[in-house]
């Protein structure tokens, strides 16, 4: 499904990503962890072009991402970000209808309809007339998340999709995210939240410095970790 070779990206004279290697299949759920300014996040927007990388290739579903395609790859690859960027105007419903309407040219009647279903799936079909600003932040999310899956894409990348939630609202935005794993999708999640990643999570990628340094299955990174610095990062964040 996504296949990353030697890709590197700098910020300057700041080289944030040095040389990832990284494929993901089908209905896997990987989910990146690792400390702050390791990369994790710079790798997700190089995916989605939403970084231009300074060299190596990103190949999604068998397409190389380049300029050219770059709406037509934003259309394979969702993306749920940190802050909910939900336009503050539109209600939830057309929050919801606006990406197929405008970038797929659905039919409206359609549109509505497929939205309609995907705020039922994050349990917020009573908010469909609502605006963002009369709902938590939880709640906003997981219209982020609808968002996302009404353009019907290939693979959903999620940054940090809690770390700007309320602790008592985390919970309700990772399980819809569960439910989405359960279902098959194909997910990159950058997370901080080592319990989900240990459930949910096929292959956890430990990122550091802008490599990857260790990765495995969730027992072998959470309970058999080799690298020294994963051991230290664990040993910081599971107290």
């Amino acid at each position: 499904m996504i296949e990353i070779k030697n890709l590197h990206k700098y910020f300057g004279e700041l080289e944030v990503l040095r040389g990832i290697d990284l494929t993901v299949s089908e209905s896997e759920v990987v989910c990146l962890i690792g400390s702050s300014g390791s990369g994790k996040s710079t790798l997700l927007r190089c995916i989605n072009f939403l970084e231009e990388k300074n060299e190596g290739e990103i190949f999604i579903d068998g397409q190389m991402v380049t300029a050219k395609e770059i709406n037509e790859i934003r259309q394979k690859v969702g993306m749920v970000f940190q802050r909910f960027n939900l336009f503050p105007h539109m209600t939830v419903l057309q929050n919801v209808m606006e990406g197929p309407i405008t970038v797929k040219k659905m039919d409206r009647k359609k549109a509505r309809e497929l939205a309609m279903t995907l705020l039922e799936k994050v349990n917020l079909l009573d908010k469909a007339n609502e605006y963002p600003a009369m709902l938590s932040g939880g709640q906003q999310q997981r219209v982020a998340i609808a968002r996302s899956l009404a353009m019907e894409p290939k693979v959903i990348l999620f940054d940090e999709p809690t770390s700007a939630l309320d602790p008592e609202l985390v919970g309700e935005v990772l399980g819809v995210m569960n439910d989405l794993a359960k279902e098959g999708r194909t997910m990159i999640i950058v997370t901080h939240e080592m319990g989900f990643a240990k459930e949910v999570a096929d292959r956890v990628i430990f990122i550091h410095e802008g490599l990857i340094a260790e990765e495995g299955t969730p027992e072998d990174i959470f309970d058999r970790p080799e690298n020294e610095r994963l051991q230290n990062f664990l040993g910081q964040i599971l107290v």
